[in-house]
């Protein structure tokens, strides 16, 4: 029979052991800067398509302080949030402003913060992975001091690795 000998081969299991128990965690505050990136996205069209009168609608795009977790896959919505000071709900306005009625015409803002967000996102989600692997810690709760704004948030979907 035959035998064979591998040096460093502890290490890398031991290596994997460590990816396996923070791949959540990672994944999660990864997902959290992507969400940060989107948020911002969406706020930058909207202002770019002049949709700002009080405020309340672009101030109110936001996202809960974590991911839903939906059968592994790390899920997390982003749009606006609650209601202006005359009770509209704001999720309302962008669709109106996004769509348009019979009285406005439809600025397709959330096909421009989309565009954004396929730029902005994914370096976001990249920086974070990046400083992971350079130091070897999960970022955890310096990620999400940043995060939220909101209680539930349309955009981005990851599989929890």
């Amino acid at each position: 029979m035959a035998r064979f000998r591998v040096d460093g081969l502890d290490s890398l299991i031991d290596t994997m052991r460590k990816y396996d128990q923070t791949s959540g965690a990672i994944a999660e505050d990864v997902l959290m800067a992507g969400a940060g990136a989107v948020r911002d996205a969406w706020r930058r069209a909207a202002d770019e398509k002049d949709h700002r009168v009080t405020g309340d609608m672009i101030n109110s795009i936001g996202f809960p302080r974590s991911p839903k977790d939906i059968g592994g896959i790390l899920t997390i919505d982003i749009y606006p949030q609650g209601k202006d000071s005359k009770g509209i709900r704001n999720a309302e306005k962008a669709f109106i402003l996004h769509y348009g009625s019979s009285k406005l015409p439809g600025s397709r803002w959330v096909d421009l913060a989309d565009q954004y967000s396929e730029e902005m996102a994914p370096a976001a989600m990249q920086a974070v992975f990046d400083d992971y692997i350079e130091n070897g810690q999960v970022p955890g709760a310096a990620a999400r001091a940043n995060a939220g704004g909101g209680v539930n948030g349309g955009g981005i979907n990851r599989r929890r690795g």
